[in-house]
């Protein structure tokens, strides 16, 4: 076990790179000639970024600007002060209007986007003196897009319709009228749901609706054929859904799914608790998750139900099939591949270059285990030595916190430095054991404890 990678700002110049307004989107890719961009996308425009770090405004012209946080509050502060009991759920009344979350993709070297509050599907053409431009002749009232493996331009929620899925012709984006020279069509799912998502994964396009999940894929007779993947298992907002090369991993509205080729299936969480009892139910439109390959992870960052944006993530590595919790305020972000190494923005539009270093903006980084029982029988256990397993000897501290009871005082000891073995003495029926180490590339593995139980060993 070790820390998470630090960060720091994303500075090639003079000054930190900041973006006007709230990224609530993110994409990075490189054109034909070699060139890096970062696309951001706020409830108020379109903004790219080159890797030399300038920033240009690249909004449509007559772009209809969004919400930058969803306009119903069920979180915090809500309604009348004593008006409901407490620990009941409010009731479920009116419309949220979510906050606005851009749908990026790439149409070969060129950018193509859509926001839900404006409906149009535009595409940049790498010229920063020129704003993206409304695709011609494509669909309008749409949700948002995503384009194929096989060059397929999709437009999600489209003609205003939020189950109904048009597609253009392959490699021609501007033709969207069906014709019988050319593969463009439409397709309204069968759905009590709303479009929220689409993915690519491998050999299909996967879609997410609030309530289920779709395939689409090719087939000879009518271009795309449609089959539903999963029910129940809806993804919580527009940009909540990441691809992996397994497949793709969402967040639902009380639980974590994937689609890993042979139908959905939900992922076992252990800390579904933590996360969806303590969660801003007003502002959930504001969740994204975020790729991190190198370590085969993927990250949800989201609001807790005293914050209005996302300040604490939920993270899973697939690889060890481990889930981490921990407070860090981004609102959007990208994986390294593009860049050497991911790019994360927060609230107030500054990028950050993360896994990089062992800073954490003055915090310590530290992990902390559930409740261990520790007792034989209805015997105590009483510590009295920690052989631990740590590669710097020194630079971690561990701290013992135990109880009695279930419900019964807490105590804390420590922390104490590590050695060979390092002297503990406390007792307890139950055992939390937390390491902590600020400033280095710390490694811990497996404790053991030497204890005593009813004079025994």
């Amino acid at each position: 076990m070790q820390p998470v990678g630090g960060w720091r700002p994303r500075a090639t110049q003079a000054a930190a790179v900041d973006i006007d307004g709230t990224p609530r989107a993110m994409l990075a890719w490189t054109d034909n000639s070699g060139n890096r961009w970062v696309a951001f996308g706020c409830h108020d425009g379109l903004h790219v970024m080159d890797d030399e770090d300038n920033v240009f405004d690249i909004t449509p012209a007559g772009f209809t600007a969004g919400r930058v946080s969803s306009d119903a509050n069920f979180g915090w502060g809500a309604g009348g002060w004593g008006t409901l009991w407490w620990g009941e759920i409010r009731p479920d009344t009116g419309i949220i209007n979510p906050a606005t979350v851009w749908h990026l993709d790439t149409w070969g070297e060129y950018l193509v986007g859509c926001s839900p509050d404006d409906g149009n599907l535009y595409e940049w053409q790498l010229d920063t003196g020129v704003p993206a431009a409304a695709i011609s002749n494509a669909p309008t009232g749409c949700r948002g897009l995503v384009v194929t493996e096989n060059r397929f331009l999709m437009a999600l929620g489209s003609d205003d319709n939020p189950r109904q899925v048009t597609w253009c012709d392959r490699e021609d984006n501007t033709t969207w009228t069906p014709e019988a020279t050319n593969e463009a069509g439409d397709q309204i799912l069968q759905s009590s749901g709303v479009i929220r998502r689409g993915l690519r994964v491998r050999g299909s396009t996967l879609i997410l609706t609030d309530k289920d999940a779709h395939l689409a894929t090719e087939n000879a007779a009518f271009v795309f054929g449609f089959e539903r993947a999963g029910t129940a298992c809806g993804v919580i907002s527009r940009g909540a859904a990441a691809s992996m090369k397994q497949g793709a991993l969402w967040m639902g509205e009380r639980g974590f799914f994937g689609y890993f080729g042979s139908g959905v299936e939900e992922i076992p969480c252990e800390v579904s608790d933590y996360v969806f009892t303590d969660i801003n139910r007003g502002q959930v439109s504001k969740i994204v998750a975020i790729p991190n390959r190198e370590f085969g992870e993927v990250w949800w960052f989201y609001p807790s139900s005293n914050s209005n944006e996302n300040d604490r993530y939920v993270a899973y590595d697939l690889r060890e099939q481990i889930w981490t919790t921990g407070n860090l305020e981004r609102t959007a972000g990208v994986d390294a591949g593009t860049f050497l190494l991911p790019l994360y923005a927060d609230a107030d539009g500054a990028v950050y270059e993360h896994e990089v270093g062992n800073r954490y903006d003055g915090a310590a980084p530290f992990a902390e285990t559930g409740p261990i029982s520790i007792q034989t029988g209805d015997q105590i256990i009483q510590a009295r030595l920690l052989y631990p397993d740590e590669k710097t000897q020194g630079q971690v501290e561990a701290t013992f916190k135990t109880r009695f009871f279930p419900n019964g005082p807490e105590r804390s000891y420590g922390p104490y430095d590590m050695s060979t073995p390092t002297g503990v003495r406390f007792a307890g029926r139950q055992i939390r054991m937390r390491v902590e180490g600020a400033g280095a590339d710390w490694r811990v593995g497996n404790m053991r404890l030497e204890a005593v139980a009813g004079g025994r060993r």
